[in-house]
């Protein structure tokens, strides 16, 4: 699957069922020797669309469960979110 595949697809948690952004207005982790894709970042605080002080929340290509024609699902521990 190529990166513009999957530009514009929603990213939905599956255990919250809730929206956490768009794949486009999130930043990716890729292994620098591989090329692969390692982790999602996606920001935690919006406001009007614009970052407000607030980290980020990493979620690892092992954790994306399913990837349709509009969203993508991930299954990701509340532990294992990592906030900068």
């Amino acid at each position: 699957m190529r990166l513009s595949e999957l530009s514009g697809k929603e990213i939905v948690d599956v255990k919250k069922a809730e929206r956490l952004g768009v794949l486009g207005q999130t930043d990716l982790e890729i292994n620098e020797s591989t090329g692969q894709i390692q982790a999602l970042l996606i920001p935690s605080v919006k406001w009007f669309g614009f970052r407000k002080q607030g980290g980020e929340i990493r979620v690892p290509w092992q954790h994306i469960k399913k990837i349709g024609t509009d969203m993508i699902i991930i299954d990701v521990h509340e532990e294992e979110n990592v906030e900068e």
